[in-house]
C-alpha cells in the first residue's frame, strides 16, 4: 500500500499552523509541524517566529526526533509573506512534495456543511460567509486559493470545524430571530468541532465498549468553548453563528446581551455615519479588545495573567475569576441538558497547561458529582484528574485536530477512488 504524505493548514488571524504526516492504510506518521506566528507585529517593530519541527528519519537530516530544523524571528508583514515562507520551505529538501492537503475552515456558512475538496467555485461560497468567522475565514480563504497555485496537482479539502455540529438538535441550532434572517442562514453553527471530534475519537479507541455516553468537553485557548456530547455527538455547544458567543476567550466577548451591543453601536455612530466603519469597530471591540483582554486591561494571555495575579493584580484577578465562572455555570447547564454527567475533559492551551484554570473551574461542583485530586491536576500532559471515588471522571487529554484532518482527507479519496 503506497505512502500518502498529507499537508494540513491550520491558519489564524495572526498566525499560520502547519504540519504533514505520512498515511499508510489505517497507520499515521508525523512527518513535520510548523508554524508562523506574529503576523502583522513586524509593523510596530516586532519580529514574527517561523520554526519547524521534522520527525523525518532521513540520513544527515537533524531533525528525526521533533527537534526544530528551522527557528527563525524574521519580521511578517502579512500573511502573503507568511505563507511565502512556508511554501518555499516546504519544496525543500528533506520534506517531501505533498500528496493531498488539508485545510481547517472554522464554518463554510450553510450552504457548505460537508468536508469535501475545494473547488474555485467552492472557496467563492465560503467567501460569502467571511461574517460568520471573521478572523479566520479571509485567511483560511487566502491560502486555499495560494496553495492551488503552488501545488496546482495536489488535491485540496475542506475540513470543517462546524462539522461536527451540523447535527445539533433544531432546539438547540434554531436561533429565536424572526424567520426571515434565520433563512439567510443565521444558525448555531458552533465551532473547534475538530478538537471535539478528536476527543471523541480518542475515547472511543481507548475502550469502544465503555464510551461515556454523558461527556463534556471544555476547549480552553485563547479561543474557548465547551460541548456537551451525547453518544458521540454534539448535543449543544457554547459558541453559536460565530466564534464570538459563548465563553469568554482572549479577546472575545462570549456571551452578551444584545443590549450592550446597540449601545456600543449607538456610540460608535455618533461619531461616523459610515454604517459599514461603524460595523467594523463593534466587530473589532467584540472580537479583538474584549475577553481576558478587556476585562484585565492587561493581556490576552493566561500565562502572563497567572504572573500578574502573583504580584498582586486586581484586574488580573478578576478576569481570571470570570472566565472560571463562565466555564463553570456552562458545565452545570450542560449537565442539565445530558441529564447527568459521566466524564468532563479539558483540552486546549490552557485546558491542558494551566492547573489552577481547571481547579477553579471545579471548584464548586463537587456536589455535582465533579471531584478533582489536588496532586493529580498538576500533571502535565495526558491524565486522569478526579478523585478517587469522584461520580464523574476528569480527564485531561490534548487534542488532535490535524490528525482528525488527515483522517478526514484520507476517507474522502478512498471515497473518490470507489
Amino acid at each position: 500500500m503506497p505512502t500518502l504524505p498529507v499537508l494540513v493548514l491550520n491558519s489564524g488571524s495572526s498566525s499560520i499552523k502547519f504540519s504533514m504526516y505520512e498515511a499508510e492504510g489505517d497507520e499515521r506518521s508525523k512527518l513535520l509541524e510548523g508554524e508562523v506566528e506574529g503576523i502583522g507585529a513586524g509593523a510596530g517593530g516586532a519580529v514574527g517566529k517561523f520554526w519547524i519541527k521534522s520527525w523525518l528519519n532521513v540520513a544527515d537530516h537533524a531533525g528525526a526526533d521533533g527537534s526544530k530544523v528551522v527557528d527563525e524571528t524574521p519580521s511578517v508583514a502579512n500573511v502573503d509573506e507568511a505563507f511565502e515562507l512556508i511554501a518555499k520551505a516546504l519544496k525543500e529538501p528533506p520534506f517531501p512534495r505533498p500528496a493531498a492537503i488539508g485545510h481547517r475552515m472554522v464554518c463554510g456558512g450553510p450552504t457548505v456543511t460537508e468536508n469535501q475538496r475545494i473547488t474555485p467555485a467552492l472557496i467563492d461560497e465560503m467567501e460569502r460567509y467571511t461574517a460568520f468567522a471573521p478572523l479566520h475565514t479571509p485567511v483560511a480563504i487566502y491560502i486555499m486559493r495560494q496553495v492551488m497555485r503552488e501545488f496546482p496537482d495536489v488535491p485540496n479539502f475542506v475540513c470543517l470545524d462546524s462539522y461536527f455540529h451540523r447535527n445539533l438538535p433544531a432546539v438547540t441550532r434554531r436561533l429565536p430571530i424572526p424567520a426571515e434572517y434565520s433563512t439567510m442562514g443565521l444558525r448555531r453553527f458552533g465551532a473547534h468541532g475538530l478538537s471535539y471530534e478528536s476527543i471523541v475519537a480518542h475515547l472511543q479507541r481507548e475502550d469502544g465498549t465503555s464510551f461515556p455516553p454523558r461527556l463534556i468537553v471544555a476547549h480552553l485557548g485563547n479561543g474557548a468553548s465547551i460541548c456537551a456530547i451525547r453518544d458521540g455527538q454534539s448535543a449543544d455547544t457554547s459558541m453559536g453563528l460565530t466564534p464570538t458567543g459563548g465563553l469568554i476567550s482572549g479577546s472575545r466577548t462570549g456571551d452578551l446581551d444584545p443590549g450592550v451591543l446597540l449601545f456600543i453601536l449607538r456610540k460608535l455612530a455618533e461619531k461616523s455615519k459610515d454604517t459599514s466603519e461603524v460595523a467594523n469597530q463593534l466587530e473589532k471591540i467584540v472580537n479583538k479588545q474584549s475577553g481576558l483582554l478587556g476585562l484585565s486591561e492587561l493581556t490576552n494571555d493566561m500565562r502572563d495573567l497567572r504572573k500578574a495575579i502573583a504580584e498582586g493584580n486586581v484586574t488580573a484577578r478578576l478576569a481570571v475569576d470570570e472566565f472560571a465562572y463562565v466555564i463553570r455555570k456552562y458545565i452545570g447547564s450542560y449537565m442539565a441538558v445530558l441529564g447527568g454527567l459521566d466524564m468532563l475533559v479539558f483540552t486546549g492551551g490552557i485546558g491542558e497547561n494551566d492547573a489552577a484554570t481547571r481547579a477553579e473551574t471545579c471548584a464548586g461542583l463537587e456536589s455535582l458529582g465533579i471531584l478533582l485530586d489536588a496532586e493529580l491536576n498538576q500533571t502535565h500532559g495526558e491524565a486522569k484528574i478526579s478523585a478517587g471515588g469522584s461520580p464523574v471522571t476528569v480527564r485531561v487529554i490534548p487534542p488532535a485536530e490535524d490528525l482528525t484532518i488527515v483522517n478526514h482527507v484520507c476517507r474522502l479519496l478512498d471515497e473518490k477512488k470507489s
